[in-house]
């Protein structure tokens, strides 16, 4: 191994293998022995693909359904979620129902079939106002999904909001609505039908095995997902036209104050499964339902553990467990990592398969016809996100959107992106100590290369980073991001602080009122344990996030002195303006709980927001800004800049044309990556062969 001073060590990761590589598959949806799965294109202009595999060819590459400019990708809640649903084709084949991005009208399309998709859904009366996701197949070739109206703004509070901006918010509605697939709603609004309501928020609609039943989630302002959710189930009939809707008043069969459902699905008959919270974590629990008349059997818990089975809803159609037809739940659970295995519901036992992956996301889906295979997605440190497909039976598995041999599938240490994989970072999940002794959960990435190491008597400098949210969690997985600072000699520690996801209610609830105190003290203490244990270089330590996590470091940046420098991403750092109107509906009173009721303590809005304390920043930052981004508007980060110009600070500012909240575009990508190694060779005085960056003061 070579000796150089860490940070200028040569790495085979470049900024163009990270932004082509930049996302992963997502949203796998079964048909027949047809599996589906979204895939993101940034050297497309970040447009989501729709690709396909068949269970019975293994060896065959994945095909890619949907050409482009056309984009599946759902804007509900800004977030978007499941954005499409497989069916049965016309001429026998497989059809696709997907949401088109530029418009968020619905599209059917038929490869090899229809010559291009065709819109089922009525054009909105405002741009992109009427919003589709997490679509199920109901009756009567009908699709049964959520439905997000936005309307022009009305006087006084149209959406509850409590919000007193001087520009009323636009109304949004939303609906679980039934949408015929013959097409006949694409001209006629009237064909599109409500199927049902009541809350102000819908996700998770669920027909019963019967098609007599309806299951959803519902919540409503001030509450988020992770709060306070109630599971409705309503009884169907047939009317005279042989179309079903709902009859009657929905019962409320879980859920409730201080209880978050986040998934209900169907079992055999009158069996009803879901994964909530009353014991303050997410465990799976069973309900009896029977009809309105007659008392429903109250939720029981079909195993109670101190880990996770759930997450937070930031997207619709998250999927953590299945139901066999044998009423066992094929499932996923953790903390720091997640595994994927069977549940009996009669012992309560979990059996575990036997996989390399030691991350699953809440995308399970069961596939062919036997119902023999469950198919996710599920990563590890060494090997990135992939649709994989495993035998429930025997147990094996194999990737579906990266068919390799038998041999390499068997593998535990099998690493899939070859001449690199010997330059990812070996990760480990650590526990920090925090302010009055409470625990820091974080995941470290010590530098890496196997050619080169650090001068003798050299500390390497470190970066915290911070993910959004703040009710998320930064899994420990293969990431060409971080590998392209690590394997450069720049260590990451991602920290999963108080009010992250993963640890029970009680850890998330550690940021109620307490945002921009409790995730900023963990950050430092992520960073000072490092230092303390000799493994960061106490004078070369950054910290970097987006969203809510570029909140935590403008922060950090104002309000302690643990950093000299920062790298802050489409950030929130005005509290009182992103209460008052400049945020989307899902989380315009979010702050209610992370900050504290609006109006009645403003003040501590304006103390904790960074954009009031200008003076106070005193290190070197870069500020990236999408400029379509309606969740952190540019205006945020605007704000802040104006509080900073003439006082000394060197920054820079990058925007981006087309982009929205979150990254997409490979140009983007390259050029924000670049744009923060410059900053960092810059303050830390280490060499690189990034472009320059131009600081300003």
């Amino acid at each position: 191994m070579r000796t150089l001073p860490y940070g200028s060590w040569p790495s085979p990761i470049d900024a163009d293998d990270v932004a082509r590589h930049d996302g992963m598959p997502n949203w796998p949806s079964a048909i027949d022995d047809e599996v589906w799965w979204t895939e993101p294109r940034p050297a497309e202009g970040g447009r989501v693909t729709l690709c396909r595999t068949h269970l019975g060819a293994p060896d065959r590459r994945p095909e890619t359904v949907l050409p482009a400019p056309w984009n599946a990708r759902s804007r509900v809640h800004e977030y978007g979620g499941r954005p499409f649903l497989p069916v049965h084709g016309e001429m026998g084949g497989t059809a696709v129902v997907f949401s088109e991005y530029s418009d968020q009208r619905l599209y059917f399309y038929e490869p090899g079939v229809t010559p291009a998709p065709l819109p089922i859904t009525p054009e909105p009366a405002i741009g992109s106002g009427l919003r589709y996701v997490e679509p199920v197949l109901g009756p009567n070739r009908e699709v049964w999904c959520v439905r997000e109206e936005h309307l022009p703004a009305d006087e006084g509070d149209p959406d509850g909001s409590g919000a007193d901006d001087a520009e009323a918010r636009p109304v949004v509605r939303r609906a679980i609505v039934a949408v015929p697939l013959d097409g006949t709603a694409a001209a006629d609004p009237g064909a599109v039908r409500v199927v049902a309501g009541g809350h102000h928020f819908l996700a998770c609609p669920r027909l019963s095995e019967d098609g007599r039943r309806l299951s959803w989630i519902g919540w409503d302002h001030p509450a988020m997902p992770w709060d306070s959710t109630v599971l409705n189930v309503v009884d169907l009939f047939e009317n005279d036209n042989a179309r079903a809707i709902a009859v009657g008043e929905p019962q409320v069969v879980a859920g409730g104050p201080g209880e978050a459902v986040v998934q209900a699905e169907w079992g055999t008959g009158a069996t009803l499964f879901c994964i909530s919270d009353p014991d303050g974590w997410w465990n799976p629990h069973q309900i009896t339902v029977t009809g309105v008349d007659a008392p429903t059997q109250r939720a029981v818990a079909l195993t109670r553990r101190e880990e996770e089975f759930g997450g937070p809803l930031w997207q619709l159609g998250q999927r953590w467990m299945v139901p066999l037809q044998d009423d066992h739940l094929v499932l996923i659970h953790g903390r720091a990592t997640t595994s994927l295995g069977v549940l009996s519901p009669d012992t309560g036992e979990i059996f575990d398969f036997d996989t390399p992956h030691t991350e699953w996301f809440g995308k399970l889906t069961l596939a062919d016809r036997s119902e023999r295979t469950v198919v996710g997605v599920a990563a590890s440190p060494t090997l990135p996100a992939e649709v994989v497909a495993v035998d429930i039976y025997e147990g094996t598995w194999r990737s579906l959107s990266r068919p390799r041999s038998a041999d390499a599938s068997a593998s535990s240490t099998t690493a899939a992106d070859g001449p690199v994989s010997g330059y990812l970072p070996r990760p480990e999940a650590r526990v920090f100590t925090g302010a009055g002794g409470r625990e820091v959960h974080a995941n470290l990435y010590p530098p890496h290369n196997p050619d080169y190491t650090g001068v003798p008597g050299e500390l390497p400098p470190y970066v915290v980073w911070v993910h959004g949210g703040p009710t998320s969690r930064a899994p420990m997985l293969h990431d060409l991001e971080i590998a392209y600072f690590t394997s450069r000699g720049i260590g990451v520690v991602d920290v999963n602080y108080g009010g992250s996801t993963g640890f029970g209610r009680a850890y998330r609830e550690r940021l109620r009122e307490n945002w921009g105190v409790v995730d900023v003290e963990d950050s430092v203490a992520a960073a000072q344990g490092l230092v303390a244990e000799g493994l960061a270089d106490p004078g070369r330590l950054a910290i970097r996030g987006g969203s809510a996590g570029g909140w935590t470091s403008a922060a950090a940046l104002v309000f302690t002195d643990a950093f000299h420098c920062g790298t802050i991403q489409y950030p929130i750092v005005d509290l009182a303006g992103w209460r008052t109107g400049e945020t989307h509906d899902f989380e315009s009173r979010y702050l209610e709980s992370l900050v504290g009721p609006w109006p009645q303590v403003k003040e501590r809005y304006e103390e904790r927001s960074p954009v009031n304390h200008g003076d106070a920043v005193s290190v070197p930052f870069l500020l990236l800004q999408g400029l379509e981004d309606e969740i952190c508007p540019p205006i945020q980060s605007e704000r802040f800049l104006e509080r900073i110009r003439g006082r000394g600070v060197p920054h820079a500012y990058l925007t981006f044309e087309g982009e929205q909240h979150g990254f997409r575009r490979e140009s983007t990508i390259r050029t924000a990556l670049q744009a923060e190694l410059s900053l960092y060779a810059r303050v830390f005085g280490f060499e690189t062969d990034a472009p320059a960056l131009e600081l300003r003061s």
